[in-house]
């Protein structure tokens, strides 16, 4: 006689998803690897594009970071200025980190709702500050957007209209290449064409286990 099996029984749940820390200096192409990421299937959470939207959405962080950096910060309309607070925090390490530790443990609620609706076994975080924050030890592997610097600038100069020692200067601020191509679990070196960075961009993701 075959065994009567309940209809309540319960299925098994579902794995959690890989967590995949993708991050890159300024005009490494990070956030083209990201697209192609997203076409080859996979979801990507902007980390740096929720950031600004969740202080202006939060009234709770609004007041915090008013309280930290002034009224200046946020407009007549409430809107964030980014460059009134980009100035106040670019020349000061303690004001950024102060900074940081408002916004990001909001970023990372955020963030983790937004993993739990995902279905597919790789996710990716977006992150500039992947490495800075030391959110890779959250994270399954750390992926790095890389590229030579004098490749970064020109890409930055034409993009962004800027000159030399502009861009060079924000690279100054950044933790160097060369920390974060040891500390990186997978690298993705972007010194050529869009063909060759979207092949490498497949090679990687779909080596990972």
């Amino acid at each position: 006689m075959e065994e009567l099996h309940s209809e309540t029984q319960q299925t098994e749940p579902e794995p959690a998803p890989k967590i995949i820390g993708l991050t890159g200096g300024i005009g490494s192409g990070k956030t083209t690897v990201a697209h192609f990421i997203e076409e080859f299937g996979f979801p990507v959470y902007y980390s740096d594009d929720r950031a600004k939207s969740i202080v202006n959405e939060s009234e709770e962080l609004k007041i915090k970071i008013k309280e930290l950096l002034g009224e200046g910060s946020y407009d007549e309309n409430g809107w964030y200025d980014r460059k009134f607070v980009a100035d106040k925090v670019f020349n000061n390490k303690d004001l950024l980190q102060q900074l940081n530790e408002i916004i990001h443990p909001a970023v990372r609620i955020d963030f983790d709702n937004w993993v739990s609706q995902q279905s597919k076994y790789l996710v990716f975080k977006e992150t500039a500050l992947l490495f800075e924050l030391k959110l890779n030890r959250q994270c399954y592997k750390s992926l790095l957007v890389t590229a030579e610097d004098n490749i970064r600038i020109k890409r930055v100069m034409d993009r962004d209209n800027k000159t030399y020692r502009e861009v060079e200067a924000v690279m100054e601020k950044q933790m160097p290449e060369r920390d974060k191509i040891k500390m990186a679990d997978c690298i993705i070196y972007n010194n050529t064409n869009l063909e060759e960075l979207k092949e490498q961009t497949e090679k990687v993701i779909f080596s990972i286990e």
